[in-house]
């Protein structure tokens, strides 16, 4: 590594004490993840004379004799480094920056420590980020024993404290999850990516997420709460990023195949391969799932394919470029009411309601390191993806099918941006700072359709008379223009306060027409009517945020942030189809901010925890009521409901108590972990009838999630008991659903999880037991597709796997 000291070289040959016979030694160890200095660093300067940094980082050999030398670094968790100089009477100084031993970690290395927790936090600076001050967690799916075959986010993001997930798919095709009162719906909340990329439909018109990583092939999901918008997005809920496996580096090819089965028909087959050949590098995978369902009329069949070209130009610059391919067809059951769900969970009355996805991204990354203080990082993506939905779903759920023209809705997205980002560290004082500044540019095209389907039974999704029976035709260009800035400055050893800005330029535009088919009572038809549509919408804002961390032992750290949020309506809100929802013409963006303060462990082998409590104002909130008509139908009226105040306690720890108690048993560990979310909400101010003073929806009091994993060697085992108390649907809080059931009570359930896994050389065996007391549950109740209705969770399930490593 070049240190910048060399720049200072001629000066300090120059103004340095001359000596002949003897040279001063001093200098200072930074941590390059997050330039902090770093205590108890043993050096050594040839092997011969040693010394260790003292709480600031630095160290001093006052008395060296002439000649070569090289000075190295030990200190466990971080790289060796090593420096070689001549000592010839004149005073030296460097300062050295290490890097985090994990990031270079094999997977053998990573899999043989005995007190892994599979959760660890974001560092002050880390993958050209700013994190300092902010809530934050890292999950690391191959440490976990979990289900990660059916990709079962009840057990993923168990350690995550207060996310409300959505469980109506057994495979895990979607993943749907929402906190502190954010709608769960595919994610919706949350600025979903891939290698620091965006995989949603539309990152600001239609933010909904259709793809998701599968975990096996996942080596890291990066969750950054509220503060997150100033460098990822203006949302509420923050950043969800998924980096992908890296290529292994000491082997020109490795295979990795899994194999698993389940009930309800579950197959899964997972193979990738992985390796580097001189400069370049690759990691790819392809995975095939299907199942039948729990439930009759629910099979899927997916399909996901993805590849990773890593080339190193130079030790200071690498290319990149990622492809990911997925495809899914399911078949859906349909929702029930609260009658139909009380008498059998398992039924259906729809067989003729399909889903399909088709999802392609590529996205090509630029790295380049000018120095040890100086990087640059340019993202350049695209997506061209469609979702289809097909199927017979009238307002009253318990309608039998009437066997005619489906409802067909087809959506096409084309969306492509860039984000440039150049991160810095410099100086002020004698003290260090860390710099981010970024830009992004993203341009997006959506195409909606909604027609009259087939009557048959298949999948075919090509609209009837399109010329005649097109009643939704759509298009939505938006385009979005951002600037961001933050920056670290550690005002000494313990305090760092973090201040940063966003700018955001807006235009969004739906332009295209609605349309009625009116029938007679033999259901032949009479008028078809047409609306010509234009609307358009563009702004601009500046959002700020501010975060402060503070250390005050070593092992110890206590933060605090707030930042300004903001939610664009998206082209659902401005336009949609649907028999039971009315869009209210005048909705009016999202604004609002949130709050966290905390303390938590410095990251340890032996405990983990962080407790904090939060504080989220979200003005003019979008939400939905529910209401009658003139013909006194039960409708939802989807508005800007109020005023919503969400605040509580997220805690969140675990300790391996085995290894604590008796450190000299390494074979064994015995991790126990508890995540207790408890939360106040309501609607502090609404215009709508019946509404203030309510318990905002999608907010359980007591979110718990609780377990244990016990293990020897190679052999693990993990209990977990997950328990929601109750939540309502919308804001109304009606308790009973009604002939949708699209609103209504959502009630409380508890869920017990068991994995085992075991490791035997190139082999792994992995098993689990879902839903272990087979409790009849559910978690969501649909508004349109796949429901509408109550959509109930799985039952009682059991999936092996069976992993060889070539």
């Amino acid at each position: 590594m070049k240190l910048k000291v060399f720049k200072f070289l001629p000066l300090l040959l120059l103004f340095g004490s001359f000596s002949l016979a003897q040279t001063s030694l001093s200098g200072r160890i930074f941590s390059k993840s997050d330039t902090t200095a770093i205590a108890g660093c043993t050096i050594f300067l040839n092997e011969s004379l040693t010394t260790v940094t003292d709480q600031q980082g630095r160290f001093v050999f006052t008395s060296v004799p002439n000649g070569n030398y090289t000075l190295q670094t030990t200190l466990s968790g971080y790289r060796i480094e090593k420096k070689h100089f001549n000592a010839r009477g004149k005073d030296l100084r460097f300062d050295i920056y290490l890097s985090s031993s994990e990031q270079n970690l094999d997977e053998l290395t990573v899999k043989e420590k005995a007190a892994d927790f599979g959760f660890s936090r974001l560092r002050g600076v880390e993958s050209m980020g700013i994190y300092e001050g902010k809530k934050s967690e890292v999950i690391t799916p191959e440490q976990l024993v979990a289900n990660l075959s059916t990709n079962n986010a009840r057990q993923v993001y168990s350690r995550v404290a207060g996310l409300n997930i959505w469980e109506n798919d057994g495979g895990g095709l979607q993943l749907s999850i929402g906190g502190r009162g954010l709608d769960p719906n595919r994610t919706a909340n949350f600025n979903v990516r891939q290698n620091g990329h965006d995989i949603s439909a539309d990152a600001l018109g239609y933010p909904e997420s259709y793809y998701t990583p599968p975990i096996e092939a996942v080596g890291k999901i990066q969750i950054v709460r509220g503060a997150a918008s100033l460098q990822y997005g203006t949302q509420f809920g923050g950043l969800i990023n998924f980096i992908m496996k890296k290529p292994v580096q000491d082997r020109k090819m490795e295979v990795v195949a899994r194999q698993s089965v389940g009930s309800f028909g579950f197959y899964n087959a997972f193979t990738s391969a992985s390796g580097t050949v001189g400069k370049l590098s690759y990691y790819t995978f392809f995975q095939y799932k299907r199942a039948d369902g729990w439930r009759a009329n629910s099979r899927f069949n997916n399909y996901t394919f993805y590849s990773d070209l890593d080339y190193k130009l130079s030790d200071k610059t690498s290319i990149g470029l990622d492809i990911t391919h997925m495809h899914y067809l399911a078949k859906q059951p349909g929702g029930l009411t609260d009658a139909m769900f009380a008498d059998d969970p398992r039924q259906t009355n729809r067989e003729r309601n399909w889903f399909e996805v088709n999802w392609n991204m590529a996205a090509l990354h630029f790295d380049h390191r000018f120095n040890a203080g100086n990087e640059f990082n340019l993202r350049v993506f695209g997506l061209a993806a469609n979702r289809y939905s097909l199927g017979f779903r009238p307002n009253r759920v318990a309608t039998i099918d009437d066997n005619g023209e489906r409802d067909l809705i087809k959506g096409d997205f084309t969306n492509w941006g860039a984000e440039a980002r150049y991160l810095k560290r410099y100086s002020i004082a004698k003290k260090m700072s860390v710099m981010l500044l970024g830009g992004r540019y993203y341009y997006g095209y959506n195409h909606n359709l909604q027609g009259l389907g087939s009557k048959a039974k298949d999948a075919d999704f090509t609209f009837v008379e399109p010329d005649r029976f097109i009643t939704y035709d759509y298009r939505f260009p938006n385009r979005n223009i951002s600037l961001f800035a933050e920056n670290i400055f550690y005002l000494n050893d313990k305090l760092s306060i973090t201040p940063g800005l966003r700018f955001e330029y807006i235009k969004t535009t739906a332009d295209g027409y609605y349309g009625n088919i009116s029938r007679d009572l033999a259901e032949n038809v009479i008028n078809i009517s047409r609306t010509d549509e234009y609307r358009t919408n563009a702004r601009h804002f500046l959002l700020a945020g501010i975060g402060i961390g503070y250390k005050p032992a070593e092992k110890v750290e206590l933060y605090g942030n707030i930042s300004q949020n903001y939610r664009s309506i998206t082209f659902s809100d401005m336009r949609i189809a649907n028999p039971s929802s009315v869009i209210d013409p005048n909705l009016k963006d999202e604004k609002g901010y949130s709050i966290d303060i905390g303390v938590r462990s410095h990251q340890t082998s032996l405990f983990n925890y962080d407790v904090s409590l939060f504080y989220l104002n979200y003005d003019n909130r979008i939400g939905e009521v529910q209401f009658y008509d003139e013909s006194n139908r039960v409708l939802r009226l989807r508005s800007n409901v109020g005023q919503a105040i969400i605040m509580g306690i997220e805690s969140y720890a675990e300790a391996d108590f085995i290894r604590l108690a008796r450190p000299e048993h390494n074979d064994w560990s015995g991790v126990l972990f508890g995540n207790v979310a408890l939360i106040k909400s309501e609607y502090n101010h609404s215009e709508i009838p019946g509404v203030q003073g309510n318990q905002v929806e999608f907010v359980p009091k007591l979110n718990l999630k609780t377990g244990l994993r016990l293990g020897y060697k190679k052999l693990k085992g993990s209990f977990q008991l997950t328990h929601l108390t109750n939540q309502f649907s919308e804001a109304t809080n009606a308790v009973d659903g009604g002939v949708s059931s699209v609103v209504g009570l959502i009630p409380a359930y508890k869920i017990m999880d068991v994995s085992l896994s075991y490791e035997w050389k190139r082999f792994r065996l992995e098993g689990s037991a879902n839903n272990l007391t087979n409790e009849m549950y559910f978690t969501r109740r649909a508004t349109g597709y796949p429901g509408p209705g109550i959509l109930p969770s799985d039952g009682r399930g059991f999936y092996l796997t069976l992993q060889v490593k070539i």
